[in-house]
């Protein structure tokens, strides 16, 4: 396995391992779209500069060219325009390109942001996740920043027993989408 900074060629292998955060997610906004034209213009944004889900913002678990996994991350501060991006996309699947694919606020202020860990099912319980989880710290380093955040589902305690052994600890909590969520950090 390979870990490795995401390239706008891998659209076609992240779209579908992003796409499970985003059904466990339930968000209002996938419940009105048809999911294949949703993948077509996440894509598109996925080869932008600054969208959530730019190669930019990622990295990849990468064996024999398939992606195992993928990690995005971002700086706090960026949350209010982080997906802009993806505006001049939505008329194409007959969204209003005001319209939001997320709502609520997740980061807390002054971290590098961890808004994404997902890896694909096929490889899951193979260390792809603490791999990807380890991968971060170094990019979120040198960006400057010295601590990580990120949000677990309560209801996933298997993604925070493995937060907790990577040395996360909760320092609050948040509701997106209409889930409790543990804001958990690790100071780097």
């Amino acid at each position: 396995m390979k870990i490795r900074p995401a390239e706008p060629r891998d659209a076609q292998g992240a779209v579908p391992i992003i796409n499970i955060v985003l059904e466990e997610m339930e968000l209002p906004f996938m419940q009105n779209v048809d999911q294949q034209a949703f993948f077509k213009i996440l894509a598109k944004a996925f080869q932008t500069e600054d969208y959530r889900y730019s190669y930019r913002h990622g990295i990849v678990a990468e064996q024999n060219g398939a992606i195992m996994g993928v990690a995005f991350g971002y700086p706090a501060a960026a949350e209010d325009h982080i997906d802009d991006a993806l505006k001049a996309y939505l008329p194409e699947i007959g969204a209003d390109p005001n319209d939001k694919v997320f709502t609520d606020k997740e980061t807390f202020p002054g971290e590098w942001y961890l808004d994404t860990l997902s890896v694909a099912e096929n490889h899951q319980h193979q260390g792809v996740g603490t791999a990807l989880l380890k991968a971060v710290i170094p990019v979120a380093k040198a960006l400057g920043y010295t601590t990580l955040g990120l949000n677990v589902d309560v209801a996933n305690p298997n993604a925070k027993k493995l937060y907790t052994k990577m040395g996360y600890q909760k320092v609050g909590m948040t509701r997106l989408s209409g889930h409790d969520y543990e804001h958990l950090q690790l100071n780097i």
